[in-house]
């Protein structure tokens, strides 16, 4: 990768809501994730039911609906889904694959928890893989291609207008894929699969409680630049926005139980 952008953060007042820019509900981390998700053809080995668990969980934790710590107990995955222990088996190993679960001895499946130190590194690899997909998308854009950012600011606008935050927290994450996606490089857009991913979670532990939706000034601020071809400031821009979405957050310990029937309802 090249070196790290130096820019100034460009001025202004900067409202960027920590969960925007990390939540991504219907990523799913790597490789195999991106192509799910897109409706491509299965992984081998992969069926559709522990495909749809996969889905579940990983919509489940984007959207905070299941914080990190929660334990993923088999039995109750088998009764949701009517399945067998041995499909719970390969969804759950897909998931701690994807560092979305840790499988741990004696205590079994449980959202993955990562510590100050791996968030901080998470962040950081995040920061310089953005400011390699910003030039790209830039270099690469077209009319088509700046419509469905477009629509994904409006898709973003509209959930954020009618409080639905599970959305719009999904919403967030999506529009930072797209960029990854429209950027052309498979490579990137898979390890930004899962950076998003684990991003989610950190901000799931470490979120000020009660943090409250706002404008995603910065997002539609990005657009602007990306139409105009303007690549420094947008990688000054996006390194900025992710900086701050970074310093809102605070150590803490998830404390609300969670009953996995009704995070997992509908998804």
């Amino acid at each position: 990768m090249s070196k790290p952008s130096t820019a100034p953060a460009p001025p202004g007042k900067r409202k960027a809501a920590a969960t925007t820019a990390a939540g991504a509900a219907t990523t799913l981390a790597g490789a195999d994730g991106a192509a799910a998700n897109s409706g491509a053809r299965l992984k081998r080995g992969t069926t559709a039911v522990d495909l749809r668990i996969y889905r579940a969980v990983v919509n489940a934790v984007m959207s905070h609906r299941l914080p990190p710590g929660t334990h993923l107990g088999e039995a109750d995955f088998c009764e949701l889904y009517r399945v067998s222990r041995t499909t719970v088996r390969k969804a759950l190993q897909r998931l701690a694959h994807d560092h979305i679960i840790e499988l741990r001895p004696n205590r079994g499946a449980v959202i993955a928890s990562p510590t100050p130190e791996q968030a901080r590194d998470i962040f950081a690899a995040r920061r310089a893989l953005e400011r390699e997909i910003v030039p790209l998308v830039i270099r690469h854009r077209t009319p088509a291609s700046l419509q469905q950012i477009r629509q994904a600011l409006e898709a973003e606008d509209q959930a954020r207008r009618t409080g639905d935050r599970a959305s719009w927290i999904r919403l967030g994450g999506e529009f930072h894929l797209l960029l990854a996606e429209l950027a052309g490089n498979q490579v990137l857009l898979r390890f930004m699969g899962e950076l998003v991913s684990r991003c989610s979670l950190i901000i799931a532990l470490y979120e000020s409680p009660g943090a409250s939706m706002c404008e995603n000034d910065e997002h539609k601020e990005l657009m602007t630049l990306i139409e105009q071809g303007k690549a420094e400031q947008a990688c000054a821009l996006i390194e900025h926005h992710l900086l701050e979405i970074e310093g809102r957050l605070r150590l803490g310990e998830p404390g609300r139980k969670i009953n996995l029937a009704e995070a997992l309802a509908g998804l």
